[in-house]
């Protein structure tokens, strides 16, 4: 690649590194903020819930807004928004005013995250540059994980609301930064277009009304739960009946006529609701049952950030060796394997007994998120790329929700009191949902190992199937061109 495009990924990296430091940060910080601001169990996951919700239920409306409004131009203006509340959420003084910082936050790296994405996904033509490109942006983002969890435990220590500040500061850098690298593109033609604000607010109430029908499963009347599913339901099939009257759809219906791309987002979301809901147990067992620091903590998860050496070393290899289909479905065996090793969890596990569990799921990690990123807009029409990844990251965090809602719902339903004995059946009975999900995932991604491989006749000698996806006439799209 050449320095103007490498110069172009690294901001983009940059980018998901802020993303995966501030969900990290705040994962180690949530105790602090319990103790200080008073909130109970339910109402602190809704502080980790809020960003996934506004992160996933906006997804789809920012990759179209992507598509239709300039790729550079969304990046750069919802990267301010996401500057300002992250900073607003420093300032909370009570539960509510932190959980809806939260929420603007995450609708703000909602508009950002596919934005940049689908830069890299016109900018680097389709074969082993992008997958390259793509590897290394998942690798970023990994990295953003693992140094987020030993900062937030460092800047818990001092105060929780540094978690808060410290992204300020890094957003501001990478704004600087993209505005000085990645080019400015002309307005996209949006004639006979237009943002299907319809199909946005009715996916995005189902998400709200689905996860919060789970989240209080546990503690309301069994027909307050029936109902408030059953009209999550409904609004995911209303969602539907719009896409398909729409003359411009939020999310084209016939993109799910892709085995690949379904299998993707299914596999993500499950993968994303077992990784997430691993985290808030594994959280809460070391800080309020060990009685561990922010900073031990931190220290014990940071092996799962192994991911971030693997996902550019080990696993382009392995797909080119095995596939992508294949590597996907080698690490959600492994990521079940990792979630069994911790059912039997006892109140004195030492940390060796935890360490080969977290290690397995760095592993898992790095064998699944790039190559799913991959298969998800591979093939994609460039004028849907946007869209694409948004579908992609929608289901990553409607997962994220589900499975921290469900763990939470598990842990509340099981635990009988407040000695060490009834935390520990809590916890023991919450980490059976993130085994279920992974195995389910495992069993949707093996359909995809009877899949034909690709021809290997692509026009451009990558590999890749001529015309899927790769720029007009063979030749490499300057990179940010097509923002």
């Amino acid at each position: 690649m050449t320095g103007r495009a490498w110069g172009v990924l690294l901001v983009l990296c940059g980018a998901i590194f802020l993303e995966g430091i501030d969900v990290a940060m705040l994962n180690v910080a949530m105790p602090a903020i319990r103790e200080d601001l008073d909130l109970s169990t339910g109402t602190l996951q809704w502080v980790m819930s809020a960003y996934v919700l506004g992160y996933g239920g906006f997804m789809l409306l920012g990759g179209r807004a992507a598509d239709l409004f300039g790729r550079r131009r969304m990046f750069v203006l919802w990267l301010v928004v996401f500057l300002l509340f992250s900073g607003l959420g420093g300032l909370a003084t009570e539960g509510w005013m932190l959980i809806l910082a939260r929420f603007v936050t995450g609708v703000a790296a909602a508009f950002m995250t596919p934005a940049g994405l689908s830069i890299i996904t016109t900018g680097f033509p389709e074969g082993p540059q992008r997958d390259k490109a793509l590897l290394v942006y998942a690798g970023t983002a990994a990295g953003g994980f693992s140094i987020g969890l030993v900062v937030g435990g460092l800047l818990s220590a001092i105060d929780w609301r540094w978690v808060f500040f410290a992204p300020v500061i890094l957003s501001f850098v990478i704004l600087v930064a993209a505005l000085a690298l990645v080019p400015v593109s002309p307005r996209p033609d949006r004639t006979g277009k237009g943002v299907d604000l319809a199909g946005a607010v009715t996916v995005t109430a189902g998400i709200l009304l689905l996860v919060f029908g789970v989240e209080r499963a546990t503690h309301a009347p069994a027909g307050w739960t029936v109902l408030t599913i059953g009209a999550a339901l409904l609004l995911f099939l209303a969602f539907v009946l719009i896409e398909r009257a729409s003359s411009s759809p939020l999310v084209r219906l016939g993109l799910f006529r892709s085995g690949s791309l379904v299998r993707a987002n299914v596999s993500g979301l499950l993968f994303a609701a077992g990784f997430f809901g691993f985290q808030f147990i594994a959280v809460l067992y070391l800080q309020e049952l060990r009685g561990w620091s922010s900073l031990q903590t931190s220290f014990a998860l940071i092996v799962i950030g192994v991911d971030a050496v693997l996902s550019p070393l080990l696993t382009p290899r392995l797909v080119a060796r095995f596939g992508n289909a294949r590597t996907i479905f080698g690490g959600l065996l492994v990521a079940s394997l990792s979630y069994a090793l911790f059912l039997p969890l006892a109140a004195d596990w030492t940390y060796a007994a935890m360490f080969p569990g977290l290690l397995l799921l760095g592993v898992a990690f790095s064998l699944v998120y790039g190559p799913l990123t991959i298969v998800a807009t591979d093939g994609i029409a460039e004028e849907e790329q946007g869209v694409a990844g948004g579908l992609l990251y929608t289901s990553f965090q409607f997962g994220a929700a589900l499975g921290l809602s469900a763990v939470a719902a598990v842990n509340i339903a099981a635990t009988d009191g407040t000695s060490p004995a009834a935390l520990l059946d809590g916890y023991r009975a919450a980490l059976v949902v993130p085994l279920a999900a992974a195995l389910i995932a495992a069993a949707v991604s093996a359909f995809g190992l009877r899949a034909r491989r690709p021809a290997t006749t692509g026009g451009d000698g990558s590999g890749a199937p001529s015309g899927a996806g790769a720029p007009q006439g063979g030749t490499e799209q300057p990179v940010g061109l097509g923002a």
